[in-house]
């Protein structure tokens, strides 16, 4: 009888020591990758039978949408953009490779530039020996120091502490307006100052797009493995007309007449870039 009362005591013990062990089996189970269990065929076919709910498909679209809004694809807007032309001096006229093609891109730039209202800012390597900014990058060359401002420097990079400044209280976004993050670059010498420039800007987290047919070095050597660097580090590398579309956006832009009449001017003139 004692017996009996002691076995009756601890069968629900018993019991319920039996039902954890089977629970933490088959969870145990569960939890395995498929490819471990013995159970995978009877697994797979329970997982592939769910079918997604309406809420996990909303979710799966939003997350989609986060990604897609988070990916900076490098697009160009007039009122995000900034203008830079670095160095275009008249000692190193003779001495670049496809200089003259250079100088029609920076013209062609120069003129977008101020048909869409996008700010400019120019530098100068030590204009005592090298002189000062080319006027022919300009179609008024009275804009070079007004229009355009232009900063003084031996440090290869443009961003100069005064420079640096400028762009900053261009950049700022007051009253509503966006931020400028964007930097168009052209100019020289591609190795050089041009890419020292873009290295700066990339750091300090802004979008560069470097014109190819607008920078150049004495060696097309080094120009070439410049665009190569600076892409390597984030640049977009892109050609003038291609950015001056992206920039409109449309046929409807309220300027893409006066544009297209500079397009078409700049695809009259030589472009020796074309040839590489």
């Amino acid at each position: 009888m004692g017996k009996i009362c002691i076995l009756s005591k601890s069968l629900p013990l018993l019991l319920l020591s039996l039902s954890l062990s089977l629970s933490l089996s088959l969870l145990s189970i569960l939890l395995l990758p498929p490819k471990t269990s013995a159970f995978a065929p009877f697994i797979n076919d329970y997982y592939c039978s769910i079918k997604p709910t309406a809420t996990s498909k909303t979710m799966s679209l939003a997350a989609t949408a986060a990604n897609t809004a988070a990916r900076n694809v490098g697009k160009l807007t007039p009122s995000t953009s900034i203008l830079l032309i670095c160095d275009v001096q008249t000692r190193f006229r003779p001495l670049i490779h496809n200089m003259e093609s250079l100088l029609h891109t920076t013209k062609f730039m120069t003129s977008v530039a101020k048909e869409l209202d996008i700010p400019m800012v120019a530098t100068q390597q030590y204009t005592k020996v090298f002189g000062p900014t080319i006027p022919e990058a300009f179609a008024d060359p009275a804009d070079i120091g007004t229009l355009c401002p232009v900063f003084e420097k031996k440090k290869f990079s443009m961003l100069t502490d005064e420079c640096a400044s400028h762009l900053h209280s261009l950049s700022g976004g007051g009253g509503g307006a966006p931020p400028r993050t964007n930097y168009l670059l052209l100019g020289i010498e591609a190795h050089v100052c041009l890419q020292q420039t873009a290295l700066d800007l990339l750091e300090l987290g802004h979008s560069v797009h470097v014109l190819a047919d607008g920078v150049s070095s004495q060696q097309s050597y080094d120009r070439k493995m410049a665009l190569k660097r600076m892409e390597q580090s984030g640049a977009w590398i892109t050609t003038s007309q291609s950015a001056v579309f992206m920039l409109m956006g449309s046929a409807e832009h309220e300027r893409f007449k006066s544009v297209s009449a500079l397009v078409k001017g700049r695809m009259g003139e030589v472009n020796e870039f074309n040839d590489e």
